[in-house]
């Protein structure tokens, strides 16, 4: 029998410093398990043991298999016997020992030795064999381990050893198409690092079994995309690629009736799942670490040892195109990720290509981080996609200047020359994509990237790219004439440009130093500066006709009165202006911007249009910074033709995540309409309240989702303002559906949110009562998920009225249920008695309303009136009198009513008589048993049995606590009269 320590190292490779996790300790216990059950017994024996031990319990059978599995791994010899033993025991259809074989492929298939690894394969076999369902996933899992760019003998050992499986069982993976595409992007991939004569037998294996899957399987493998494009590319010369490529240009039809060109597959994007599957697990964690945990600038020993470990060969070139792939498609970082200081996927990618050491692989590198651009559509691919690339560019300028002006000529290069026939759709993606990054402000302007090139180079980008040059209203060939032309040029860049247009502090040349010896010989004399007259007005023929007008007069004119009116025209030109740059983004105000499925991805996304941009804007604007004001006044001005500027900027807030205080930008936004009043409006100060009311109010009119999407964060971060807000409430309880108002009660529950407030909550119930029926139970619902305590509302009560409060008493009553009674709580509810009102009945006779004896607070006590009105209401309301069968009952009812008043026995006559009638039928009662009881009244209380039904323990009325009778003994129920 193996000790369990020899189990895990014949499992494992293990080092000194593994440690063992939870799994391990499992696969030990449950293979010794086994052991301790068939060695030294038959094997017979050894089945019925372990049969018995699996019907025993489900424990039993996970234990029992895992063992098996384990035992299978690691013990080429019997693996067949347990395999046997194995598919009859399991009841589960081997669920659980694939779920464990993924786990250890998963996770673990670097550290399993050799011959466990050959186990896999015998096990993987067996089970294709007996077609096991979700072998499938299985496969995928190990496709994955075959790492690109390794030409180890263990790598190419996998390679070969899943082809031949594939190959073998062909029938069966033509079942399953994702897994069909998902081989072929594998090894299309693989091919191009088995070109090497050393490995012609494996590449003619892999070309023949591809090729057969995309001559008969076409239709499957057009899922992969624009990126089977990119690996068909790569092995082009190929010969019977090369055939290949020709029917995909002249007969695409005969590989798939669906199949229109190749224009077809680069327009689709490649699925995450094909980009995920060229990294091994290991590395995949590796990189998903550096680009998620790792801080800018502390990365070098991270990727040292990357590159070390995966990168250090010469055939490992060419994996640095999976991982751009990978970083581009896969790694999409958050929000908070990308304000954060940590490592940016742009800084990966420039270690990738600045540590590249072949040119074909650089190459290959360069178009795979601009594949996207080439057929790029923003409304199927994704912005991410695209700028981990321009961000390379763009900060490789000062640092690593070859950099930008390769990946520039790259991609001034790939536009003619990718595809003659597809020439104007690669054009109009690489355009598509640059406007999409100036639109979604990746970066403010294009302009730092041309500043530090070449001539030849600034050259090619400006016959490419025409569009993008002039914008920027600088001739890249032509010197300026005078510096003032570029101020008056780029005037109208925006603010956060400023920093570009401003050239940097630069150290001098050694050939441009002057020998001290040369300057003295030199004749040097003091020049005074010339002084050229700069006209400042000169921009004023940029500017708008009536601005332009108003400009020039102010100009002219030398009196100061007259020019106080000018001054005041002039700003009111230019206040119209920001009414022209409402209209102007008048589409944004009038789309739909929520999105149909929420997730971070769609949110994202949709926060990228211009109005958003000048929201981010604003938010990243230092407080001190002189140019946010500007941007708040502008806003605020435009919230005069566009009411909806307020909830947008609210939702873009809550959207974005870009800062803890971040409502403060909205705060800031409603201080501006308020105290920045233009001289031609006369604008009434607004406070936060009012506005963030009437915000709120439009967006719940507009987009119900937006705004429920909205009201969490309204709640913690206006807490003053929203928290016991009737007005508020009534906004989210008159449009909510039962879907958002179970978020907000977990919400609540969770205590994420507060709604209520001790000082505010009467007054919001008093208002309540004039919503509609809907909105009042949803009210008490979140009244209810907050625990309100039921002190609160007890002050209510004598207010409502049972015939048309209906909804408020309902609600209150079954909080009131799972009250325990206290003095407050009966004054409250036995405060008044309305004729037809049933409440207190309902509350006094509740379930939950236990008997509690009152103690001698007589001042809370009900008066006698009360309680005999509710008694008398309970008499008429209740059909059955078991409750007046009690003793205790008819001994109170008889004592007060010898202490009434004429007018308190004739206004309860009706009750007394009930009592009087009660007492007339036990008399006759006792006459007919032949003495063996006597009447019952006071004084003979203590011998008569007790009468009880269900509602006797629950039945009190305070007048016990008056009259106080003597306890009587109780005794044991004897059962009901017969009458």
């Amino acid at each position: 029998m193996d000790s369990s320590k020899s189990i895990l190292s014949r499992l494992f490779h293990l080092t000194p410093i593994d440690f063992r996790d939870e799994s391990d300790e499992k696969y030990e216990r449950c293979c010794q398990l086994v052991y301790n059950l068939c060695n030294g017994v038959s094997e017979k024996e050894a089945h019925d043991a372990l049969s018995g031990l699996v019907c025993k319990n489900s424990q039993g059978h996970d234990d029992v298999n895992v063992g098996l599995l384990i035992i299978i791994l690691i013990e080429p010899a019997t693996a067949a016997r347990f395999y046997r033993d194995l598919t009859y025991l399991t009841r589960d259809g081997l669920n659980l020992v694939i779920g464990h074989l993924n786990s250890i492929v998963t996770e673990k298939f670097h550290k399993l030795q050799d011959h466990t690894r050959s186990q896999v394969i015998w096990l993987i076999k067996e089970l294709i064999r007996n077609t096991v369902n979700n072998v499938d996933n299985l496969c995928f899992h190990l496709l994955r381990q075959i790492a690109g760019g390794d030409l180890s003998q263990k790598n190419i050992w996998l390679t070969e050893s899943l082809l031949d499986i594939f190959v073998e069982n062909r029938g069966w993976i033509e079942k399953y198409n994702v897994l069909i595409a998902t081989i072929v992007y594998t090894y299309l991939r693989l091919i191009a690092d088995h070109l090497g004569q050393k490995y012609n037998v494996l590449r003619q294996k892999e070309v023949d079994f591809c090729i057969l899957l995309l001559r008969e399987k076409f239709s499957d493998c057009m899922m992969i995309g624009r990126d089977l494009v990119r690996l068909l590319l790569n092995v082009a010369r190929i010969p019977e690629f090369e055939a290949l490529w020709r029917d995909i240009y002249n007969n695409p039809s005969s590989l798939s009736p669906t199949f229109t060109g190749v224009a077809q597959l680069l327009a689709q994007r490649t699925s995450r799942r094909f980009l995920q599957s060229r990294l091994t697990p290991d590395m995949e964690k590796k990189i998903g670490f550096l680009t998620s945990q790792v801080k800018f600038g502390h990365q070098k020993r991270y990727q040292d040892w990357f590159q070390k470990q995966y990168l250090s060969t010469p055939e490992s070139q060419t994996l640095r195109c999976d991982l751009i792939r990978f970083i581009c498609g896969v790694i999409h970082p958050s929000n908070e990720l990308l304000c954060s200081d940590i490592i940016p996927r742009w800084a990966v990618i420039g270690w990738l290509l600045t540590t590249c050491s072949s040119n074909v692989a650089a190459s290959s590198a360069k178009l795979s981080l601009f594949f996207d651009w080439l057929f790029f559509d923003p409304e199927k691919d994704n912005i991410m996609n695209i700028e981990p690339a321009i961000l390379v560019i763009y900060h490789s300028v000062k640092s690593h200047p070859i950099i930008t002006a390769t990946l520039l000529d790259f991609l001034c290069r790939i536009m003619p020359n990718f595809s003659l026939s597809l020439k104007a759709q690669v054009k109009h993606g690489i355009y598509t994509s640059l406007r999409q990054i100036l639109l979604k402000r990746v970066l403010p302007s294009l302009s730092p990237l041309f500043e530090k090139l070449d001539n030849e180079l600034q050259s090619l980008l400006k016959e490419t790219f025409p569009e993008f040059c002039t914008s920027f209203g600088i001739k890249i060939d032509e010197p300026l004439k005078d510096s003032s032309d570029l101020l008056v040029k780029t005037n109208h860049l925006s603010l956060n440009n400023s920093e570009h247009t401003e050239h940097e502090a630069q150290f001098s040349e050694d050939e441009d130093d002057i020998p001290l010896d040369k300057l003295r010989n030199r004749d040097v004399k003091f020049r005074p500066i010339r002084e050229n007259k700069v006209d400042n007005f000169g921009f004023a023929e940029l500017l708008n006709d009536n601005i332009k007008k108003h400009f020039i007069n102010l100009k002219e004119e030398k009196d100061c009165e007259t020019r106080c009116e000018i001054i005041e025209k002039l700003l009111e030109a230019v206040l119209q202006r920001s009414a022209g740059l409402a209209q102007i983004l008048s589409d944004e105000f009038s789309r739909k911007i929520f999105p149909d499925e929420v997730d971070d991805e769609s949110i994202e996304d949709s926060i990228g249009t211009p109005l958003f941009v000048m929201f981010r804007n604003l938010c990243q604007t230092p407080e001190d910074d002189p140019n946010r004001q500007p941007l708040l006044n502008i806003l605020a001005e435009m919230s005069l033709h566009q009411c909806k500027l307020g909830y947008l900027l609210l939702y873009y807030l809550k959207a974005s995540k870009a800062q803890e205080n971040r409502m403060s930008t909205y705060k800031d936004y409603v201080h501006t309409q308020g105290s920045w009043a233009p001289v031609t409006r006369n604008m009434e100060s607004k406070d936060l309240a009012s506005s963030l009311l009437n915000d709120l109010k439009m967006c719940q009119e507009d987009d119900v989702r937006m705004f429920c999407y909205i009201i969490p964060d309204i709640y913690t971060q206006f807490q003053g303002i929203a928290v016991g807000n009737a007005k508020l409430l009534n906004l989210i309880v008159s449009c909510i559906d039962p879907t958002q108002l179970q978020d907000l009660i977990c919400l609540l529950i969770q205590k994420n949110i507060i709604m209520f407030k001790k000082e505010s909550f009467l007054s919001v119930l008093n208002a309540s009562l004039e919503w509609e029926s809907f909105e009042q139970f949803c009210l008490w619902q979140l009244i209810a998920a907050q625990n309100i305590p039921i002190e609160y509302i007890l002050p209510m009560l004598p207010k409502l009225e049972f015939t048309t409060h209906s909804e408020a008493l309902v609600s209150i009553s079954l909080l009131l249920k799972q009250e325990k009674p206290s003095a407050d709580l009966l004054k409250h509810i036995m405060s008044e008695v309305k004729p037809n009102d049933n409440f207190a009945v309902t509350v006094l006779t509740g379930s939950s309303l236990k008997r509690k004896r009152q103690t001698n607070n007589k001042a809370l006590a009900p008066t006698v009136d009360q309680t005999l009105a509710h008694l008398d209401q309970l008499r008429i309301t209740c059909k059955q009198n078991a409750f007046f069968n009690s003793d205790s009952i008819q001994s109170a009812l008889l004592q007060v009513q010898s202490s009434c008043s004429d007018t308190q026995k004739a206004k309860f006559s009706d009750l007394f008589a009930l009592v009087e009638e009660l007492e007339d039928m036990k008399s006759s009662k006792s006459g007919r048993m032949g003495g063996r009881g006597k009447l019952s009244g006071p004084k003979n209380m203590k011998s008569k049995p007790a009468i009880l039904d269900s509602d006797t323990e629950t039945d009190s009325t305070e007048d016990e606590e008056t009259i106080k009778p003597k306890p009587r003994k109780k005794k044991r129920l004897l059962g009901f009269d017969s009458d």
